[in-house]
C-alpha cells in the first residue's frame, strides 16, 4: 500500500507546473504559464525544429564567454523563395541576464507562427511572404545563472567577462551569497534603535523611514551576503560588469562615459558572433529587441548627440509605434534618450545605423498591473493618472508596496515575497532575511505571462505585415516611331515600411533599389523618372538609362519611362535589398 501511495505522490509531483527546480515536460505547442531555463529553451527550440523542419532552420550562432551555445532560428517557407530574397524581421531577447520574459516573447512568436501556419490564413500568408530571424537568448550565461544561482530581481544582468569591479586586484571574488539556500538573494535587516527604518503599521512585512527625532527599529544591511574577500565590503565584486547592451559597435563610449561599456566594442564573444550572424542577413528591414519592464515601445536615437531621425523615418516609426500602443494597452511609444535615458553602444541603434533597419526596443512588464483594487478604486486611479507613469512612479511608494503585497497574497499565493526569518550572520550576528524574491518585481507572475507575450508578439507581427511589399506593373507599351517604343512602369509599395530607411539612404549604408531593362535585340535609348504622364515630363538619366536607382517610400509609388529601340523580348527586373526580386518579360513586335 505504501508503495502505491509513494508512486501516486511521485506522479502528481511530476505533473505539477511550478516554478523552481522541477523540470517541465517540453511539448509542442509550447506552454506559456511558466519560465523556461536555458536548457529548456534549447530543448523547446529543438522540438519546434523537429516538428516543423520544412519551415525552420536552427543554428548555433556561436558560444558565450563561458562556452554556452547561442541559438538562432530562421522561419521561412523555402517553397515560396529563399530566406534572403524576402523582407525579414529580426527579434531578440534576454540581452540582460535577468530579463527572462523577453525570451518568452521570442519563443511565443516562433511557436505561434509555426503552430498556426496551417490553421490561420493570415499567418500562412505572412510566413509565406516574409522571413523571421530570432535569437531568444542573447545572454545565455546570464539566463543560466539567473535560474541556477541566488539572485535579486535586478542582479545578474551583465556578461560573464571576469572584471575587477572594486579595484582590489582580485576578479569576481565577492558575489552576493544565498545564505539560507532558497535560490534568492533577499534583503538583510537587523534590530537597531539607531536605524533609519521602522515597521510599517499597515503591514509588518514592510518598513518605512523614521521621521526626524523618531526612534528607529531596523537597520538595512543590504543584499544577502558576506564579506568574502575580507575587505570590509559586502557583495561588491560579482560577475564583471560588462553590459551587453552597451558593448555594440555603433556610438560606443568607454566606461568613464557610461558604466558597463567594457574595454572595447564587441568584447563579449557572444555579441561578436551574433553581430556577424546578423550581418549575413541583409534582408532584415525591421528589428525588435525585447527587455524587461516599464511598458514601453522605444525607438532611437539612443543619444541626444545623434540628432533626431530624418522626418521620413519618424513618420514610419510613428505609424508603427502608435499602432503597437493599441495592440499593447498601457504601453507608451517613446524616444529612448529623450523619454528614458541615454545609451551608448546600444544593440538596437547598431541595427538601425549599421544594418539600416527600423528598430524598436520593447520594455515589457508593468509592475502597476499587480493590482488588488475594487472597481471604485480602479476608476479613481485612472482618473488621477495613478497608472500612467510607468514603473518608476511606484518604486518606494508606500501604498503601492502594500497593494503589491495584497496581490502577492491573493493572486500569487505568497510566492513573490519571502517573509522575514531569523539568521545568524557571521559578521552582523542575529539578523533577519526577507523581501521580494528574484522571480518578482521585474517579472510578471506566471498566470499573467500569456497575455503579455501574445500582445507583444502581435506587435511584432503587425510590423512584419508592414515590411515592404512591391508590385510591378507595365502600364504602357506604345510604338511611337519606326522601331521605337515607349515603355512605362509603375512600382508601388502597399505597406508602411519603405524599401530603404532615410538614414540608410543619407549615409549610403547599402545600394538603392534597381530597375533594369535588358534584351538581346533591344537598346534602351533613354529612361528616367516619369514626373507627369499627361505632359510626357520625364527626368531622364544621362548615362546607362537601362539601369535606374531609387527607393520606394512608405505607401509610396514610383513611375519610370523608357524609350527602347529594337524588337523581341525585353526583361524588366526590379531588385531590392529589403523587398526582394520581381521579373517581367514583354515582347516588342
Amino acid at each position: 500500500m505504501k508503495r502505491y501511495f509513494l508512486a501516486f505522490i511521485i506522479i502528481i509531483y511530476m505533473a505539477l507546473p511550478v516554478i523552481g527546480n522541477v523540470k517541465h515536460r517540453i511539448r509542442v505547442p509550447l506552454s506559456f504559464d511558466y519560465y523556461y531555463s536555458y536548457d529548456m529553451v534549447v530543448e523547446a527550440l529543438k522540438k519546434l525544429h523537429k516538428v516543423y523542419p520544412k519551415l525552420t532552420k536552427l543554428e548555433v550562432i556561436g558560444k558565450s564567454d563561458e562556452g554556452r551555445k547561442i541559438y538562432g532560428m530562421t522561419i521561412n517557407n523555402p517553397n515560396t523563395g529563399n530566406a534572403l530574397s524576402k523582407p525579414a524581421i529580426y527579434v531578440s531577447g534576454n540581452i540582460h541576464g535577468n530579463e527572462l520574459q523577453a525570451t518568452e516573447v521570442n519563443l511565443y512568436l516562433i511557436n505561434y507562427l509555426l503552430v498556426n501556419y496551417n490553421l490561420n490564413k493570415e499567418i500562412k500568408k505572412l510566413v509565406d511572404k516574409k522571413c523571421f530571424y530570432s535569437i531568444p537568448i542573447v545572454n545565455v550565461d546570464g539566463r543560466y545563472h539567473f535560474f541556477k544561482d541566488g539572485n535579486t530581481p535586478s542582479t545578474n544582468r551583465g556578461l560573464r567577462i571576469p572584471k575587477d569591479d572594486d579595484g582590489d586586484g582580485l576578479i569576481d571574488e565577492d558575489f552576493p551569497d544565498d545564505l539560507d539556500g532558497d535560490g534568492n538573494i533577499c534583503m538583510m535587516r537587523k534590530k537597531d534603535s539607531d536605524g533609519q527604518w521602522k515597521t510599517n503599521p499597515d503591514d509588518p512585512r514592510l518598513m518605512i523611514r523614521v521621521k526626524p527625532g523618531e526612534k528607529g527599529e531596523w537597520i538595512l544591511l543590504g543584499m544577502e551576503g558576506i564579506d568574502n574577500d575580507g575587505d570590509g565590503r559586502v557583495n561588491e565584486d560579482s560577475e564583471g560588469y560588462v553590459d551587453p547592451n552597451r558593448n555594440w559597435g555603433f556610438d560606443w563610449a568607454p566606461n568613464y562615459v557610461q558604466a558597463g561599456a567594457g574595454d572595447y566594442p564587441f568584447e563579449g564573444v557572444g555579441l561578436k558572433a551574433i553581430s556577424e550572424w546578423i550581418m549575413k542577413k541583409p534582408n532584415i528591414c525591421m528589428s525588435w529587441h525585447f527587455h524587461n519592464s516599464g511598458g514601453m515601445i522605444l525607438r532611437g536615437p539612443s543619444t541626444k548627440t545623434q540628432g533626431e531621425y530624418l522626418y521620413e523615418d519618424v513618420k514610419v516609426y510613428d505609424f508603427l509605434g502608435h499602432n503597437s500602443e493599441r495592440i499593447i494597452p498601457g504601453y507608451k511609444y517613446m524616444v529612448s534618450w529623450k523619454d528614458l535615458y541615454t545609451t551608448y553602444g546600444d544593440a538596437g541603434e547598431w541595427m538601425a545605423m549599421t544594418m539600416g533597419t527600423y528598430t524598436f526596443i520593447g520594455e515589457l512588464f508593468m509592475v502597476q498591473n499587480e493590482t488588488f483594487k475594487s472597481i471604485k478604486e480602479s476608476k479613481k486611479a485612472r482618473k488621477f493618472g495613478d497608472e500612467a507613469d510607468g514603473m518608476k512612479r511606484f518604486m518606494g511608494n508606500k501604498k503601492r508596496d502594500i497593494e503589491r503585497l495584497k496581490f502577492n497574497d491573493n493572486l500569487a499565493q505568497n510566492s513573490l515575497f519571502k517573509p522575514w526569518k531569523p539568521f545568524k550572520h557571521p559578521t552582523y550576528g542575529n539578523i533577519e532575511i526577507g523581501g521580494w524574491v528574484k522571480m518578482s518585481s521585474r517579472l510578471p507572475a506566471p498566470f499573467m505571462l500569456k497575455e503579455l507575450v501574445h500582445r507583444n508578439a502581435s506587435a511584432v507581427i503587425f510590423t512584419a505585415k508592414h515590411t515592404p511589399e512591391i508590385s510591378l506593373k507595365i502600364t504602357e507599351i506604345k510604338k511611337i516611331g519606326s522601331n521605337l517604343y515607349r515603355i512605362r512602369t509603375k512600382l508601388e509599395n502597399s505597406k508602411a515600411i519603405p524599401t530603404m530607411t532615410a538614414e540608410a539612404k543619407k549615409n549610403k549604408i547599402y545600394p538603392k533599389d534597381m530597375l533594369t531593362l535588358s534584351g538581346n535585340n533591344i537598346k534602351v535609348v533613354s529612361g528616367g523618372l516619369l514626373l507627369d504622364k499627361y505632359r510626357d515630363k520625364v527626368a531622364y538619366k544621362e548615362y546607362r538609362p537601362e539601369l535606374q536607382f531609387f527607393t520606394i517610400g512608405s505607401f509610396g509609388k514610383i513611375k519610370h519611362q523608357f524609350l527602347v529601340s529594337g524588337s523581341g523580348r525585353v526583361t524588366i527586373k526590379y531588385s531590392s535589398r529589403h523587398a526582394g526580386l520581381i521579373k517581367k518579360t514583354i515582347t516588342l513586335k
